[in-house]
């Protein structure tokens, strides 16, 4: 029962409810691994904690001795999948399906084994399947099963079109459960429609249906929409030390808990003693360092996390402006005229992805320094030279060289 409930622990949704105890009583009747399949399309080269949630349940298993298999979406990544959004993922090519898949696959290292764990390919039975067959698989499936899932029926119901190769998509991804025999499919709460998909598809080929176990989508830095590499809201598994520090102390107060349970590995009784802590007036960044150690702890090592938060206390809760680390800026890449240029125009050339009205808004906001000043005009002429030290909202510090 301990092994059950550990199991269990942070999973949203299991499906049927009591599907995990009947796979683990099939396997122990049965004397074998179960088979525990996770699929991605790589859409991207970097895995972040949210990708880490459902690998780290992956892990339990795997620790108990059953068969992991990650399934590389080498088929399904061509097509495009809508999955939580309201219009088409755009297709990638084979060379970036590819690319994507091979970086995926060195950063699984840092949570599961990989050696024993085993990598399958749908392209490896999609790409061969005749037209005749993929039509007795789609024969399989109702429109009205497929217009189920929640995107497709807003899109239907908003009138924005829906193409048929995303109908397709979740299909495929099933037939993946029935060409590898899976006993459990895991994934995020936004793969709950595809993952059934696979139930039902190994139930028409006369298979026992596989449980489904949704992990919670873990939120980004915003606090507001899931972590996603496409909304730039994401703490990184190869993220530098010093990195994951500093984004993990940007998160909002309201996230504490959510990253607590679903980003650390601390034990049971010491999330407790955290979540009692924070409940009687623990200051909110005391509690954010500790969970910035750990993640760090994990992905790097307990030296890294230290000199972390000794480098995040120097650069942003010092008052001592010459102690920080400023990033170095060619004087030569500013373009100017005779060598002056407007305050708006200096911090929108040193500060990539924000626009100038939104470095106007900082300025105005009192939350730029140059060499210690505090700048409030945005149209201000600018005087640069060689180590002038500019300082844009709290944590980005630059210096011409």
């Amino acid at each position: 029962m301990e092994t059950i409930a550990k199991l269990k622990e942070n999973v949203e949704i299991i499906l049927p409810e009591n599907g995990l105890e009947e796979k683990l009583e099939q396997a122990k009747n049965e004397n074998r691994q179960l088979i525990i399949k996770l699929g991605f399309d790589p859409t991207a080269p970097d895995l972040h904690l949210g990708h880490a949630v459902v690998l780290k349940k992956l892990k339990e298993f795997q620790d108990l001795g059953h068969q992991i298999v990650i399934l590389v979406g080498s088929f399904t990544a061509r097509i495009g999948d809508p999955t939580g959004k309201n219009k088409s993922r755009k297709p990638l090519t084979v060379d970036e399906v590819q690319h994507n898949a091979e970086t995926y696959l060195k950063q699984l290292s840092q949570i599961i084994d990989v050696d024993k764990a085993k990598i399958v390919f749908n392209s490896d039975w999609l790409d061969s399947l005749s037209f005749t067959e993929v039509i007795q698989i789609l024969s399989k499936v109702t429109v009205a099963q497929l217009m189920q899932r929640n995107d497709f029926n807003k899109r239907f119901t908003e009138n924005t079109p829906i193409a048929m190769h995303e109908l397709v998509y979740p299909i495929l991804q099933g037939y993946d459960s029935v060409n590898i025999q899976a006993d459990i499919e895991m994934g995020g709460t936004d793969q709950l429609f595809n993952c059934t998909m696979g139930r039902q598809l190994q139930e028409t080929f006369k298979m026992n249906a596989q449980t489904v176990m949704c992990m919670p989508l873990l939120k980004g830095l915003d606090g507001k929409e899931k972590m996603s590499k496409s909304l730039h809201n994401t703490i990184g598994l190869t993220d530098a030390p010093n990195e994951m520090f500093g984004k993990t102390m940007s998160i909002p107060d309201s996230l504490i808990e959510e990253f607590l349970h679903l980003t650390t590995d601390f034990s049971e009784s010491e999330r407790k003693a955290i979540s009692l802590s924070l409940a009687d007036g623990e200051n909110p960044m005391n509690i954010k360092k500790s969970i910035a150690k750990n993640i760090i702890t994990q992905y790097h090592n307990d030296v890294a996390a230290m000199e972390a938060e000794a480098f995040f206390s120097k650069q942003f809760q010092s008052k001592n402006f010459e102690e920080k680390v400023f990033e170095p800026i060619a004087l030569d890449s500013i373009i100017t005229e005779e060598g002056t240029l407007t305050l708006v125009d200096l911090c929108f050339q040193v500060k990539d992805g924000l626009s100038k009205s939104a470095v106007r808004r900082l300025i105005e906001n009192g939350a730029v320094q140059i060499n210690e000043e505090k700048m409030t005009e945005p149209y201000t002429t600018v005087s640069i030279t060689k180590q002038t030290k500019i300082k844009i909202g709290k944590r980005d510090l630059y210096e011409l060289i």
